[in-house]
């Protein structure tokens, strides 16, 4: 459309300048004179015109390319060694030069407001694929682990799995995940313990973190194994396996079950029956997490009665 606009007002002026050409001719014939041949543009720099201007309506991002190295930079030198200029081609190149300014800046414009577009609306995605592929590597290493020292300590290597499950509020792969693990670590003779590290807070729930914080107070021993609050998996797994029940508004006799299960686990800590693994960390996490859980279940359990 741009294109044919610049041709149809080509054209037009070109025939103002015929039909001036044509009338000049007549009266020149009627004095008896010799007919002469008006110009009004230079061919060179009219060439360089078209060609700018239709690279100009073509493309854009080529057009500034073009501007920057090779076409309008020859036009302009073209123009500023040229002998002598109509004033046609010097008006052509002033609306080429003031059109480039406005391509140009509307291009650069356009191109910031879209970066900044997709920063603000691509974070979210961004940092949601970072923790599933954290989750996926550290559901890897729980795999190895588990074949190293299988034999030795009872494993489960889906805690991560249904901690990211839990965050992203799919509670119910959350609980079949958690459930499965209670079942198979609730009476086994040695267990695996979860670093709570301060980048796994992003997996944790406020409740986690806070008694995590609050045993980092209350009990220095735990400062000593690099300075990091360790928690069972069985714990974290009856955690985790409560919250979802309360959120699924599980009937009492689930919760009766679970509560159940936090009894053992919390004689279990009593007679302190750990792994030499586990040797250098504290249950303080562990206790006060098992509290809690039991606490809620009680709650939620009379309300319902």
């Amino acid at each position: 459309m741009h294109i044919m606009l610049v041709f149809l007002a080509t054209i037009y002026g070109l025939g103002l300048a015929e039909l001036y050409q044509s009338v000049r001719t007549a009266v020149l014939k009627q004095q008896q004179q010799q007919p002469q041949f008006l110009s009004i543009f230079t061919t060179k720099l009219f060439a360089y015109y078209l060609h700018v201007k239709y690279l100009a309506v073509k493309n854009c991002c080529q057009f500034r390319q073009t501007l920057s190295s090779d076409e309008f930079k020859r036009y302009e030198i073209c123009i500023s060694n040229g002998p002598q200029l109509f004033i046609s081609d010097v008006l052509l190149f002033l609306s080429v030069r003031q059109l480039l300014k406005c391509r140009c800046k509307s291009v650069w414009l356009i191109s910031k407001r879209s970066v900044m577009n997709a920063k603000k609306c691509n974070t979210p995605e961004l940092v949601e694929l970072l923790q599933k592929s954290a989750v996926e590597h550290l559901t890897a290493y729980r795999q190895l682990v588990a074949q190293d020292i299988g034999s030795v300590v009872t494993i489960v290597t889906t805690d991560f799995e249904a901690l990211y499950a839990y965050k992203c509020t799919n509670y119910q792969q959350c609980l079949q995940l958690c459930t499965r693990n209670v079942h198979t670590l609730l009476y086994a003779g040695h267990m695996l313990i979860v670093p709570t590290y301060p980048v796994f807070n992003q997996l944790m729930d406020d409740d986690i973190v806070s008694l995590t914080a609050l045993t980092l107070l209350v009990n220095t021993e735990c400062r000593h194994w690099m300075g990091v609050v360790c928690i069972f998996q069985l714990t974290l797994s009856l955690y985790l396996m409560t919250q979802c029940q309360l959120r699924l508004h599980h009937p009492v006799v689930s919760l009766a079950q679970t509560l159940d299960y936090i009894k053992v686990a919390q004689r279990r800590l009593s007679a302190d029956t750990r792994s030499t693994l586990n040797s250098a960390t504290s249950t303080t996490l562990d206790q006060l997490t098992l509290k809690l859980t039991e606490s809620k279940l009680k709650t939620n359990a009379n309300a319902l009665l």
